[in-house]
């Protein structure tokens, strides 16, 4: 299953950071003759609905999905571990209850409904989808992080530094956020399959990237009435996607069984 794993996640992976320069090497991306064009020489997996070489796009449409997902993980948890810390070593618990509360409101909003209103409203581009990626995951970080830090085992280790005259921010920023920092790593790998679910969703509804930007969801979104006539165009994306998340999904699991974080 490890192996399994590591070929799922490994093969779009090295596609999407290689792919653009393995793109020339291997005659993908080549000027088309036309649209939903056949396999033939020079374009091995025949062109897509735009006339686009699809070998080509295959190759560097995955940037676009790593460095998104990416991203919005490393700002979903630049804010939300510090905030989470934070509110653990809050003396005013009323304060850290409402502000807490507060953040879970957006848990009850569904996440492609936060892009959809963005997109209505005019909102669009990388930042945007950055922000609202990350904005409908940080209560969830936040709430695990503030949990894994108020633990009962690590109230003694707290006390007895503060007893010692460690300052605040050691005490409850760098050693408590090093004592968070397994449970961080999992959440990671977990959250890292449903930020590029949530943004393969968006660009495929076309409430995210432009329309002419390389991407393997967005590629599928433009060929989806080419099923029959050039299914390559519309397969070959959407396999790559189903293999990172799947991977991606499959390895966090054996991960967390190897060092005991599911338990």
């Amino acid at each position: 299953m490890t192996v399994l794993a590591l070929v799922l996640v490994g093969v779009p992976l090295v596609l999407a950071l290689a792919g653009p320069l393995l793109a020339p090497l291997l005659g993908g991306g080549g000027p088309s003759p036309g649209a939903l064009l056949p396999p033939g020489p020079g374009h091995p997996l025949g062109t897509d609905a735009l006339g686009r070489d699809v070998l080509g796009l295959a190759l560097t449409g995955g940037t676009t999905v790593v460095l998104l997902t990416v991203g919005a993980l490393a700002l979903t948890y630049l804010v939300g571990v510090p905030l989470g810390l934070a509110l653990a070593a809050a003396t005013r618990h009323r304060v850290a209850a409402l502000s807490q509360r507060l953040l879970d409101l957006l848990l009850v909003l569904p996440s492609l409904l936060v892009l959809l209103v963005l997109a209505g409203t005019g909102r669009r581009g990388i930042g945007w989808l950055l922000a609202a990626a990350a904005l409908v995951q940080l209560p969830a970080v936040v709430r695990l992080v503030r949990g894994a830090a108020a633990a009962p085992a690590r109230r003694v280790a707290l006390e007895t530094m503060a007893l010692s005259g460690e300052p605040w921010w050691r005490i409850h920023l760098l050693e408590t956020g090093r004592f968070v920092s397994g449970a961080v790593l999992v959440d990671a790998g977990t959250r890292a399959v449903l930020v590029l679910t949530l943004l393969s969703s968006a660009n495929f509804l076309g409430v995210g990237l432009p329309p002419d930007t390389v991407d393997w969801a967005v590629v599928i979104e433009q060929n989806t009435a080419s099923l029959f006539l050039a299914p390559a165009a519309l397969l070959v994306p959407a396999v790559l996607l189903i293999s990172l998340a799947a991977g991606a999904n499959l390895l966090v699991d054996r991960i967390a069984d190897r060092t005991g974080a599911a338990s």
